[in-house]
């Protein structure tokens, strides 16, 4: 009898057509997950932008003997060191180096002296809505 060793050319196509077949399945799925992801990625939540900014910026100014270095139209200053600025180009606000919020159309600081005290004034837009918030520092 004769020994049959290896694959025949006829095994070996129907192994290379499972293959691309299974190749080609996984790229639909990851093609759509890709996609998804992207769509989920885009979407945010104006109030949740807003929510995450004034819990940041709210810790920020209630810290006791905390003084304005410098505001600006885009950016504030605190005597600690801590900067929130925001950049237009990239429609992020950030904490120093940190960006703590994505797809905001414009954030404006503006400061001002009621009763003796420093108060920032900030003017957010995100998403259609338009939130003036005023922070008095302690």
């Amino acid at each position: 009898m004769k020994s049959e060793k290896g694959i025949t050319l006829i095994t070996l196509t129907i192994y290379v057509i499972v293959m691309v077949v299974m190749i080609g399945i996984i790229a639909i799925v990851s093609g759509a997950f890709m996609k998804s992801m992207q769509d989920a990625n885009f979407y945010n939540d104006p109030i949740a932008e807003y929510t995450s900014f004034n819990s940041y910026f709210s810790e920020q100014v209630n810290h006791p003997g905390l003084k304005i270095s410098a505001c600006e139209e885009n950016y504030i200053i605190f005597s600690d060191g801590v900067q929130y600025s925001f950049i237009p180009e990239n429609k992020g606000i950030y904490m120093n180096q940190v960006k703590i919020c994505w797809n905001i159309d414009s954030c404006t600081f503006s400061k001002s002296e009621e009763n003796g005290k420093e108060v920032v004034t900030v003017h957010f837009v995100s998403g259609g809505q338009d939130r003036t918030t005023t922070y008095t520092l302690k």
